[in-house]
């Protein structure tokens, strides 16, 4: 069976790619078939993950893959949230929605820093799918006050992991895809596909 990865950025598409080599079918980004991004105008991770894999079932015709993650903060009441990836603007950069974070937390102390990663991973059939399949992954750590690390992406170089007590750029790629949000996202999402394909053949 093909399915269409519903994404573009290269970091999660590395991710996901390795994540998802468990399944034995053939999930391609959706660059192979010329789509474009979807607008996503969702205001939470499940509506944004659903719009993306939509989008992709609609241009394709495939079944499609998405997800949408972020960094949440309380003390920034949940921000960057669903902007995460244009938190400091529309085509911002890693880099700089990354110092816009470290601007607006520079006088919270290390108790008020915390924060968590959050992925929502959506599964649909077709374009109508009424019942998706959707997990979710949450990855609980705190804000750095200065970036660390040169693996990752994203906010990675500024999100501390207490488990490891470095951050989340300076773990291996295996080491990072075992207790990640996106990590624990697919490997619920593989273990519902698997269900659903031997209940199918």
């Amino acid at each position: 069976m093909d399915i269409v990865l519903a994404s573009s950025n290269e970091g999660k598409l590395r991710e996901l790619s390795a994540l998802l080599r468990d399944l034995s079918l053939a999930v391609s980004p959706q660059s192979k078939f010329g789509v474009d991004d979807a607008v996503e105008s969702g205001v939470t991770f499940v509506e944004n993950a659903l719009i993306k894999a939509r989008h992709a079932c609609i241009a394709t015709g495939l079944p499609a893959i998405a997800d949408d993650s972020g960094i949440s903060v309380p003390a920034l009441n949940g921000n960057p949230g669903v902007r995460s990836a244009r938190y400091a603007g529309e085509g911002a950069t890693d880099t700089e929605n990354t110092a816009l974070l470290l601007n607006r937390m520079a006088s919270l102390p290390t108790p008020e820093r915390d924060a968590c990663f959050i992925c929502v991973m959506v599964y649909l059939r077709n374009a109508t799918d009424p019942l998706p399949l959707i997990t979710t992954g949450v990855w609980r750590g705190r804000v750095l006050e200065a970036p660390s690390g040169e693996g990752g992406f994203g906010y990675d170089p500024v999100f501390f992991v207490p488990e490891f007590e470095c951050s989340a750029a300076d773990l291996d790629r295996p080491a990072k895809n075992k207790v990640s949000h996106r990590g624990q996202a697919v490997r619920a999402l593989i273990g519902a596909l698997k269900q659903e394909f031997a209940t199918s053949s």
